[in-house]
């Protein structure tokens, strides 16, 4: 909590041009964003009990009609795609205003990608 999830989210629509219109997801499960033929959707399945709530909510395709930022994901962790990319935060206890972020691959399109941004570690 408090790590800086939804706070990256608006940076990521503000390349969208979409900054204004962000909101935590927290009560809804998901936000949907759409800006220049893409579509965006913020999920917080914080107080989802089980992959089956997912389920439930068709939240599995969504994957495949756009971006997906899922906040708290190691909770469905079983329904998410094959490949995908991990975003560890972690927060500075010392400086409030610091977070450092790692980036974990799963499959080899986010290592490529991570390779060509020199971010693997």
């Amino acid at each position: 909590m408090g790590s800086g999830k939804t706070k990256f989210t608006e940076g990521f629509l503000s390349y969208f041009g979409l900054e204004e219109e962000i909101s935590s997801p927290t009560f809804t499960i998901v936000n949907e964003y759409h800006a220049n033929n893409q579509n965006i959707y913020h999920f917080d399945v914080y107080r989802l009990s089980s992959s089956d709530e997912f389920y439930a909510i068709g939240g599995e395709q969504y994957f495949d009609n756009g971006i997906c930022l899922i906040e708290w994901g190691e909770q469905i962790k079983e329904t998410l795609p094959k490949e995908y990319l991990q975003i560890h935060f972690t927060r500075d206890f010392k400086n409030e205003t610091k977070r450092t972020l790692t980036f974990e691959p799963h499959g080899k399109r986010y290592e490529t990608i991570l390779n060509k941004l020199n971010l693997i570690c």
